[in-house]
């Protein structure tokens, strides 16, 4: 592709970085962290930064970080294989209540969400006997996590049964949305809870005792890798692909009890197998780019190859697209994977006011309380500045405006 949206750095000592922020607000601290991550020696080309990029930890949320013989836990992330999916209903919005306060009520029944920590108490983001789809679907996995378990004791006692086909909390959240043509879609937002979380924060360690131990610098401690041909680089790799596989299941599981939950709330017959989306965007994959077989780590952003369907959400408020990939190699084909945050968590909630919240939400049933503030639309940059900057990564199949809200 000549005609070029990205913006060129050259990093001294290190791989350039390619930005797709044109029109899009980057943090100082943002294209800091990019350039370390490019200074790494086995970088592939080139890093690839999504419009969505933010400060993350290791990595900017919203990079793509390819690489040859080696890999970098962190920038996977701990929320490995967090992901979206959506799936069309044959409803129309004259379809639905006037009224979807019952809808949200029946979706937040079907699916556990949120937490409560504490000794002796159950979290309410976790089964406390969980159904039979769920165990079925945990069988599904069970003896891939089971050798795991053998090779790393630790990870046995995580909420890996319990926490399957449950949301969690941040920006996770399972949404009704209507299209530009005034049809229903479902759709969701959660990754591999708490097994996946276990998982990346053991390895990540790992990767940081097998430095000091190699005696090796990092431009930033949280860069620590597994060099290919070394045994915790296979431990790793085989780790991530099963917990992407209980992410995307867990999606699954979530989708299927949120529409028997809008089933339950509507009597009109409707099916949702018109059309289905399920895709990652914190993970790391083997792909082939400019001829070579190189490991893709995507840490918030969204595989978009030529043809390849994904999601792109904005916040609680905002737009949200399903997109066509158009198979830019320049960005590996990736694209971004929401609108991205413009603030921290704590900034949100010192400038953020609840009538901001309140007023940015209208239109849509959902939780309007001090506690999601941390989630507000202002928090986000807007996903119309961040659609326009990666025109040339995707184009646009669906425009979907949630109605309903569910969030932990």
């Amino acid at each position: 592709m000549t005609d070029t949206k990205y913006e060129y750095t050259h990093v001294e000592g290190g791989a350039p970085i390619k930005s797709w922020t044109r029109g899009v607000p980057v943090d100082d601290k943002a294209r800091d962290q990019l350039a370390k991550a490019a200074k790494m020696p086995f970088i592939f080309k080139h890093v690839a930064a999504m419009p969505d990029v933010h400060v993350g930890i290791g990595a900017t949320v919203g990079s793509v970080i390819p690489t040859k013989g080696a890999v970098i836990p962190a920038a996977v992330g701990v929320d490995i294989g967090c992901g979206m999916m959506a799936a069309r209903t044959s409803l129309m919005a004259s379809d639905l209540p006037d009224n979807l306060a019952g809808i949200r009520s029946a979706i937040e029944a079907a699916v556990p969400h949120g937490r409560t920590a504490g000794r002796g108490r159950r979290d309410k983001g976790a089964w406390g006997d969980p159904p039979q789809t769920v165990v079925d679907a945990w069988a599904t996995l069970k003896l891939r996590f089971d050798a795991l378990c053998a090779k790393y004791p630790r990870l046995k006692n995580t909420n890996q049964l319990m926490h399957l086909g449950t949301l969690g909390t941040g920006n996770h959240f399972v949404e009704l949305c209507l299209d530009t043509e005034q049809r229903v879609w479902m759709m969701l937002h959660s990754g591999s809870r708490g097994v996946g979380n276990a998982i990346g924060r053991f390895f990540i360690e790992l990767a940081k005792q097998d430095m000091r131990k190699w005696h090796i610098n990092l431009p930033d401690e949280d860069l620590a890798y597994f060099p290919e041909g070394t045994d915790h680089f296979d431990d790793y790799v085989e780790a991530v692909d099963w917990a992407q596989d209980f992410a995307k299941l867990n999606r699954q599981v979530m989708m299927t009890h949120a529409l028997d939950a809008l089933r339950s709330q509507i009597a009109k017959p409707f099916d949702a197998t018109c059309e289905a989306v399920n895709c990652h965007h914190n993970y790391v994959t083997r792909e082939n780019h400019f001829g070579e077989n190189v490991l893709v780590t995507r840490k918030g952003a969204v595989r978009a190859a030529k043809g390849t369907l994904g999601i792109i959400p904005g916040s609680m408020g905002a737009k949200s697209f399903i997109v066509r990939g158009l198979g830019n190699a320049e960005s590996f084909d990736s694209c971004s994977h929401g609108a991205g945050r413009v603030m921290s968590r704590t900034q949100a909630k010192k400038l953020v006011t609840l009538d901001e919240h309140i007023a940015d939400t209208a239109g849509v049933e959902c939780r309007k309380d001090e506690g999601v503030i941390d989630e507000t639309p202002k928090a986000y940059k807007p996903i119309e500045a961040v659609m326009s900057a990666q025109s040339d990564l995707v184009e646009i199949v669906h425009t979907l405006k949630q109605v309903v809200c569910v969030k932990g």
